[in-house]
């Protein structure tokens, strides 16, 4: 399949990596980047030789958010909002593990993309924020405030302020700050740790990452440990 605003790549050891491909426009989310996404993602879920996907920009940025041009032409309204619905649906639902790789700035939309994917790590150059909020765009709140707290992630989404890519590993929205010329291989060897488990018990942890996020301790308890433990131990035994 061929992409104008992507580049995807099929790792030989069964890693999938999106890079954002808008140099241009700092790898500017636009509806076709979004639908290309969509694709790509769409493909590699039903593929058995991707197992886990990584997203990274391309010309030191990782994204500087959604193409804002688009928002002046009123014809294009009703794509922005599909093929936006659609492909932060796609990301968030997608059954096997998502890493990103964030070379640079992930501003506004690119921040958005990084909260939802499974793991972040990022180089020194990362730059976060949502700066959208100054021109009446709110910013997506929830998937931010799951993985650094409701605080955090009210004082971002209502400031709209910077932090650096040493302020995001610190309050835990990346795992790990590593040197830029180094970041993919990092991200690949995490990629390659991960898909030494088998794809079915991947495929099954996403599933409770992204259903069980509301849930007690016992709703998820029946989930995670008693359905899980019954299937593994069914299929030890060969029945």
């Amino acid at each position: 399949m061929e992409f104008q605003t992507i580049r995807a790549e099929e790792n030989v050891d069964g890693i999938g990596i999106i890079t954002l491909h808008r140099p241009e426009k700092r790898n500017a989310l636009s509806i076709r980047m979004r639908r290309e996404i969509s694709a790509c993602m769409h493909d590699w879920e039903g593929s058995e030789k991707i197992r886990a996907v990584i997203f990274t920009g391309t010309a030191g940025t990782f994204s500087g958010g959604f193409d804002l041009n688009e928002f002046n032409q009123q014809e294009s309204a009703s794509d922005i909002f599909e093929s936006s619905a659609k492909y932060h649906r796609d990301i968030w639902n997608f059954p096997k593990p998502v890493i990103a790789a964030i070379n640079g700035p992930a501003m506004g939309g690119g921040m958005d993309l990084a909260t939802l994917c499974d793991i972040r790590i990022c180089s020194g150059s990362a730059v976060f924020g949502h700066p959208e909020i100054k021109f009446g765009a709110p910013p997506l709140f929830t998937p931010l405030r799951w993985i650094i707290g409701n605080g955090l992630a009210r004082d971002l989404c209502l400031t709209g302020r910077r932090i650096d890519a040493q302020e995001a590993y610190r309050i835990g929205l990346v795992s790990e700050v590593v040197q830029g010329d180094t970041l993919m291989e990092r991200a690949l060897g995490i990629g390659a740790t991960i898909i030494e488990a088998p794809l079915e018990a991947l495929q099954f942890t996403k599933r409770f990452f992204t259903e069980n996020s509301g849930k007690g301790f016992e709703e998820s308890f029946v989930v995670e440990h008693d359905n899980a433990f019954k299937k593994f131990l069914l299929k030890r035994s060969g029945k």
